[in-house]
């Protein structure tokens, strides 16, 4: 069945995102906007990704019509706390998969959609299993895979989702960067 809703505008740089939604068959249009990533020192991690999703889908309320829909999301990795946003480079890349290999980690989506009268936000969490890795196995993918645009370092979706992601708890889009099915449930129940 085909999905009606006001025209969609992703606020989102990701091919992953626009994938996703393409698979889901959610028509949408990019919009451009740069906003910096960053939140308050203070701020609980859990909350972040729905701060910045916010922030993203503010910064393009500017460029649209009445009639359309800003779609905003950001993604972080989170372990003991601490926010495993995307490398500055290899070596930062490596620290990371060393960190998250043999333990559990939090994936946390969050999401802001809105028109110039009205807005929804939610997150969307999942935890992600990876086994132990060696050091090569690590180089190796880093080398092959280049994660430097990706949150923690990894895409579930590659080798390590497929080689070395035992578990996961909650929605697999989500971990590659949109919980496709909240947001298809909320255009469902978008109402003017």
């Amino acid at each position: 069945m085909q999905l009606t809703h006001p025209t969609l505008l992703l606020a989102s740089k990701s091919p992953r995102r626009q994938d996703l939604l393409r698979s889901a068959g959610i028509d949408f249009k990019l919009i451009d906007v740069d906003v910096e990533e960053i939140y308050p020192q203070e701020m609980d991690v859990e909350l972040v990704p729905e701060f910045l999703a916010r922030k993203k889908a503010e910064a393009a309320l500017p460029l649209i019509q009445h009639d359309q829909l800003i779609l905003a999301a950001d993604s972080v990795v989170i372990m003991d706390g601490e926010i495993f946003g995307k490398p500055t480079d290899r070596n930062h890349a490596f620290e990371m998969i060393t960190t998250l290999a043999g333990h559990r980690h939090l994936v946390i989506t969050g999401v802001f959609l809105c028109n110039k009268s009205k807005g929804i936000g939610f997150s969307e969490y999942t935890y992600v299993w990876i086994e132990p890795m060696s050091r090569e196995e690590i180089e190796y993918y880093v080398d092959h895979f280049l994660p430097l645009d990706k949150a923690g370092s990894y895409g579930i979706q590659d080798w390590i989702g497929w080689a070395k992601v035992s578990r996961i708890e909650g929605s697999y889009a989500n971990v590659m960067g949109l919980p496709v099915q909240r947001v298809y449930q909320a255009l469902q129940e978008w109402k003017d």
